[in-house]
């Protein structure tokens, strides 16, 4: 098997501004639910270490700006066997 070079999440974002300005394009936004749905494993984690939706909508405002409501987590997760392609769309 041919080794293929893997993304850190900071270069994936770093190459995508990049085509996305090339393209005359403005960034990306995302609604809360799918937000919350592209950090789901990083949930299912914090949750597994005793962190509640309060702790986790903290540190997303924290590092954001961008204010939630702790039920925005419960609301829109999408469970392990529902990700990347595994069953449809993110909706429960």
């Amino acid at each position: 098997m041919t080794d293929q070079p893997t993304f850190s999440i900071d270069e994936a974002i770093k190459a995508q501004r990049a085509l996305r300005q090339t393209l005359g394009l403005g960034d990306e936004r995302f609604e809360v639910s799918e937000f919350v749905a592209m950090v789901s494993d990083e949930i299912e984690q914090m949750k597994a270490d005793g962190k509640s939706s309060a702790d986790i909508v903290a540190i997303v405002a924290e590092t954001t700006g961008h204010r939630m409501d702790a039920a925005d987590i419960d609301r829109h997760y999408v469970p392990p066997e529902r990700r990347h392609g595994g069953g449809g769309d993110t909706a429960r």
